[in-house]
């Protein structure tokens, strides 16, 4: 039997409930001991995923932000968010942060449904432009965000330091008007 898929919006009651910090804890660990760009060289804290998860719900009361959770079955296969810009100039903007997908379900067309399912809250919020930066080496990334539409309009050379290692720093754009 093939597990269901399902994507929800996460909101601050979800966040209080803390075997989904933990869960969301255990995922970025994993991803990040394994290598993956997602902000941070060392594991996070649960202290420190708690209050980033508790922000982008607070935040998403007001439209400023969406933090969207992929499970398979039980498990919590993926999280994703974007976030607006403060800026008064930037605000019909928003930066997609923090996709990561549990490398047991990579490969199955969950990223593409979670960056989907966050294009699609964004345009409905009146997002105008989506904004994401990633690492150069992360081939994966980049084809699936160009498949989606996003277009790169910048690259940082060797401007990511992981220990002695260089990487650039790829942005893309989606113009959502």
């Amino acid at each position: 039997m093939k597990d269901s898929i399902v994507l929800s919006v996460i909101d601050i009651e979800t966040i209080e409930n803390l075997s989904f910090v933990k869960r969301a804890t255990q995922l970025l660990q994993k991803l990040v001991s394994n290598g993956a760009a997602l902000g941070w060289v060392v594991p996070p804290s649960t202290e420190e995923v708690a209050g980033l998860l508790r922000e982008l719900a607070s935040s998403s009361e007001n439209g400023n932000a969406c933090l969207i959770a992929t499970w398979v079955g039980p498990d919590l296969a993926g999280i994703g968010c974007w976030r607006r810009y403060n800026r008064p100039t930037h605000r019909p903007h928003a930066d997609i942060e923090k996709v990561a997908i549990d490398p047991r379900y990579q490969g199955r067309g969950l990223g593409r449904q979670l960056m989907n399912q966050l294009i699609s809250i964004a345009a409905n919020s009146g997002i105008e432009m989506l904004t994401i930066d990633f690492r150069g080496d992360n081939e994966h990334a980049a084809k699936l965000y160009k498949s989606l539409g996003f277009t790169e309009y910048g690259r940082l050379p060797r401007f990511v330091a992981v220990g002695t290692a260089r990487y650039d720093k790829m942005f893309y754009a989606l113009d959502l008007r």
